[in-house]
């Protein structure tokens, strides 16, 4: 584990100028205290580790030095090949240069590792969109992702929900969420946006490239927007009362989260059903979701959804009989 460590400790001070021990131990999931230990090992081993003293301080290496430690294991090869998206790759344009990448890695590999790529191939293969569906590449997706490699400002005319509409967008990373490709940009004003792609009509890359806030993290914006639309949509609420088998199957009618919550500060009855109150899309869309619970699920309230299932059962009832 501890040769694992160094080895990986050389190969992140070698990419950078310099790094803090804090960033090394956030790095490495270990102690500053670690870092320091591993450092004077390096040294003592021939490895010119030199430590800045003073607030700005950090570790780096001295001399140009350049490690030779870039042999793959193979699983780390294995890896590497896991790491590529064909299809996503295909749709932004981009299929030619990561096959040229693949042929370089493969051939660099030891002999012995060469059929890593064939391996990973016939393990996994992921088919992002789903079920039922037939998603079409936006057209203006290679463009799109060319300004985003590039940091190219790009002038685009998107359907809005108030119609078409012109904008000055800085496009930081794209995002391919269940065969749906999503751009997220800074817009005029200088806040971040999401924008669905197949909804652009024109773009136009600027000559000036934009200057890259490196603070942006697009994982984690898109995670927080993700969550912050799911919830925005709910704006309505319904009672129901769920048996042990409607329990389990809430979270297959609903969202998982949505029914984590719910389940959690449900109450329990002496029949051993559990009263909720779920957050909806609206009374449509609930009326849909919860009939797939069947007898399993009661609407309390409100009394308009009720009245929905009641007359579903009247007339399930007419058509099986009593």
């Amino acid at each position: 584990m501890r040769a694992a460590r160094l080895i990986k400790m050389v190969l992140l001070l070698q990419s950078r100028p310099s790094m803090t021990a804090a960033e090394l131990a956030q790095e490495l999931e270990v102690s500053e205290r670690t870092i320091t230990r591993d450092a004077q090992a390096l040294s003592e081993a021939g490895v010119p580790v030199y430590a800045d003293r003073g607030r700005a301080g950090g570790y780096r290496l001295v001399g140009g030095y350049r490690t030779r430690l870039t042999g793959l294991a193979r699983s780390e090869a294995e890896a590497l090949f896991l790491s590529g998206v064909p299809g996503a790759l295909r749709e932004m344009g981009l299929e030619d240069a990561a096959s040229a990448a693949r042929l370089k890695v493969s051939a660099a590999l030891m002999p012995s590792l060469r059929d890593a790529s064939r391996n990973v191939a016939q393990r996994f293969h992921l088919d992002a969109p789903t079920w039922f569906s037939e998603p079409k590449t936006p057209e203006l997706l290679p463009a799109i992702a060319e300004a985003v490699w590039d940091d190219r400002r790009v002038t685009a005319r998107y359907r809005g929900p108030e119609g078409e509409v012109e904008r000055e967008l800085e496009p930081y990373g794209l995002v391919l969420k269940a065969g749906v490709w999503y751009v997220c940009a800074r817009a005029d004003a200088g806040s971040f946006r999401v924008y669905r792609i197949d909804r652009f009509t024109a773009v136009t890359a600027d000559a000036d490239r934009f200057e890259r806030n490196e603070e942006f993290d697009l994982p984690g914006f898109w995670a927080e927007r993700s969550e912050q639309f799911a919830r925005a949509i709910l704006r309505a609420e319904v009672v129901v009362r769920l048996s042990e088998a409607g329990a389990r199957g809430l979270s297959y009618a609903v969202d998982r989260t949505v029914a984590r919550e719910a389940l959690t500060a449900g109450v329990t009855g002496d029949d051993g059903w559990v009263t909720v109150t779920l957050p909806v899309e609206s009374e449509e869309v609930a009326h849909a979701q919860l009939a797939s619970l069947g007898p399993e699920a009661e609407v309390l309230a409100p009394p308009s959804l009720r009245e929905r299932f009641t007359a579903d059962a009247a007339r399930l009832a007419a058509l099986y009989g009593t």
